[in-house]
């Protein structure tokens, strides 16, 4: 497989699919997730939009932490200290929070506020302050935190689009003429890398996650298998042009009246593995395609109980004739190229 890997800044939000079709070209492990998943779920999610009520909250805390930890990693790298990179780093986050409001009388927003999420960043930075995972520098010189990248694949959607004639393509359908539109668009792999460290000698991408639960051994069991960290893995081996060895899952425990919790995990990936994925993954986008094509997304029923149930278990519970009326009750609908949904979305525009 031939793959062309790309280094992007941010730039305005561009669709994932071709145009006038629900064919995605773009992809991100987070659709890739919704996908296998259950088809329906995607369907609900990336193509029609429908999201929690909390969703923005989450996205939101998400997004603060992320930048937080970036800007941190970023000062530690330019030689900045300890104290002056927490202090500076802590300044710019509650800049940027001082007037988020959220509904606390909701779970998430009683876990995820301004408040909470300064404390989380502050007993981070305090608790790794002698990180045995050192950020990996760039041969650009730059620390390798919130590396975003696009991966192109070496073939892409089998679709043709018949437009009105105007060009040099033609063909006859019921005797009127059309032009045929081959979109010569290879599939993309889209993400976020959060940081690259070096650890016991061998590279890993590192990868920030926030929990309200406990930090047991079944929460980083969780990640293997794992389409999303395999795919980390996958694009660091082609994005920095060298072995990385895994994930290190940096996970951070939310608590409201204990200091909050620390641990990481490691989930590893070999070649073998690797490999393997990929090949699955052309199934899986013929799939998406042949769903798009025929504008059904089917049912994925076996999923629906699955991590304590799918959001949309009451709405698909009902008859499809009433399933609209339920969701616009229960769910807001949002524009999906506006969210993290959407491979393109850059997060640090939020």
């Amino acid at each position: 497989m031939q793959i062309a890997a790309e280094h992007i800044a941010p730039s305005e939000v561009r669709s994932p699919f071709l145009p006038g079709t629900n064919i995605q070209y773009a992809w991100s492990s987070t659709t890739l997730d919704l996908l296998k998943t259950c088809p329906r779920l995607y369907e609900y999610t990336v193509i029609q939009g429908w999201a929690s009520r909390d969703e923005s909250i989450h996205l939101r805390f998400g997004i603060e932490y992320h930048t937080a930890l970036q800007e941190y990693a970023i000062a530690r790298a330019k030689e900045i200290n300890h104290e002056d990179a927490i202090h500076d780093t802590i300044q710019q986050l509650q800049g940027r929070v001082y007037d988020w409001v959220v509904d606390r009388s909701s779970r998430a927003g009683k876990y995820k506020n301004r408040e909470s999420i300064v404390s989380l960043v502050v007993d981070y930075l305090d608790h790794f302050v002698d990180d045995p995972a050192e950020t990996f520098i760039l041969e650009s010189g730059e620390p390798a935190v919130e590396l975003s990248f696009r991966l192109e694949l070496d073939w892409g959607p089998k679709a043709t689009s018949h437009v009105e004639m105007d060009g040099n393509l033609m063909e006859v359908m019921s005797g009127e003429k059309k032009a045929t539109r081959i979109f010569d668009q290879p599939y993309l792999l889209c993400g976020h890398l959060d940081r690259i460290v070096t650890y016991c000698d061998n590279l890993y991408v590192m990868d920030h996650k926030t929990s309200m639960s406990t930090l047991s051994g079944y929460y980083f069991n969780q990640w293997s298998p794992s389409n999303q960290m395999t795919l980390y893995t996958y694009a660091g081996n082609i994005v920095l042009h060298s072995p990385v060895k895994g994930v290190i899952i940096s996970a951070a425990q939310i608590k409201l009246e204990e200091p909050n919790a620390f641990q990481r995990g490691f989930t590893y990936r070999t070649p073998d593995q690797l490999s393997e994925w990929t090949d699955d993954l052309r199934f899986w986008l013929g799939q998406a395609e042949a769903f798009a094509t025929a504008n059904y997304w089917p049912q994925n029923d076996t999923s629906c109980g699955k991590f304590g149930g799918c959001k949309f278990r009451e709405v698909c519970s009902k008859s499809p004739q009433v399933r609209e009326t339920y969701l616009a009750a229960s769910f807001d609908r949002v524009d999906p190229l506006q969210t993290a949904n959407n491979p393109f979305f850059d997060r640090s525009s939020e």
